[in-house]
């Protein structure tokens, strides 16, 4: 593949618009399922605490069933199932009930292929750039699965957290020091401002998911970008939260998830974020 980028580049960013269609299929199967599974398993030990007998749930996994309509159950063929293309050939319905089917199904998967690409391209294919696509794809199931439920499931914040740690253990976007410092300073910045909001308010003003997600992007990215995200992200939830008040008349006690914010602007620090770093540095002085 390597090779492929430099020889023939249209064909290396044709194969990796795929794979980033087809990560993207399996993403809204992890957005769609992962929450579902998760509340069965806390439903089983909530039962289990209570002494009552375990609650019986048709098996689920991410790899079984096969998809199939929440309607009428049709259970999605192979034809049926190919990403973006699938969805469009359709035109957004189920074959056998017309029941449309969402939108965010081929803009997950389209957003994910371009965002391959688009690493791809600036990273080239190396270990930055695959490593980029692990980064990319945890963090669109996060942003998904947070604006659904408002959970950061510890099984995506967690490995993502130590899978930036072993890419940094051999340099690939940062120093392993700055590594380790960022996923500390990262998790301990926002549950700093979770105890002071709560000390001051009584109330909880975010989740202990969102401490692990920055915790993760600081190991991915070191301490050095951390500012920046946090910037970023308070600057556009800001703006979404008071647009959604003013526009939609969103209730104010009605918590906005946070996680989408950060994972925005983990992809922008990524990408970048030594320049926009050294932009504002340059702005301040």
């Amino acid at each position: 593949m390597s090779a492929l980028w430099i020889t023939d580049p249209s064909v290396a960013v044709l194969i990796v618009g795929l794979l980033g269609l087809a990560v993207g299929s399996f993403l809204n199967v992890v957005i769609h399922r992962l929450p579902i599974m998760m509340e069965r398993d806390w439903t089983t030990q909530c039962a289990d605490l209570r002494g009552d007998a375990p609650p019986v749930f048709e098996p689920l996994s991410l790899s079984h069933p096969r998809s199939r309509c929440p309607k009428c159950s049709h259970a999605i063929t192979v034809t049926e199932n190919i990403p973006l293309f699938s969805w469009l050939f359709l035109r957004g319905r189920c074959s056998t009930c017309k029941t449309p089917i969402s939108i965010r199904y081929p803009l997950v998967e389209l957003t994910t292929a371009a965002l391959f690409i688009f690493a791809a391209m600036h990273f080239g294919l190396t270990a930055a750039g695959w490593g980029a696509m692990i980064f990319i794809a945890a963090l669109i199931s996060l942003t998904c699965i947070d604006y659904d439920t408002q959970l950061l499931p510890d099984n995506i914040t967690l490995p993502l957290l130590w899978i930036g740690l072993l890419f940094n253990l051999f340099g690939t976007y940062t120093d392993l020091k700055s590594a380790v410092i960022g996923a500390i300073a990262g998790y301990l910045s926002l549950w700093s401002v979770y105890w002071l909001f709560k000390l001051v308010t009584g109330k909880e003003g975010m989740g202990y998911g969102d401490f692990k997600l920055l915790a993760a992007l600081g190991a991915w990215l070191g301490w050095q970008m951390l500012p920046i995200t946090i910037l970023l992200s308070s600057l556009v939830g800001a703006i979404v939260g008071i647009s959604l008040i003013v526009v939609s008349k969103h209730d104010r006690q009605e918590p906005i998830p946070f996680g989408p914010y950060l994972a925005a602007a983990g992809v922008v620090a990524l990408i970048w974020g030594k320049s926009l770093t050294q932009a504002y540095l340059g702005m301040m002085l």
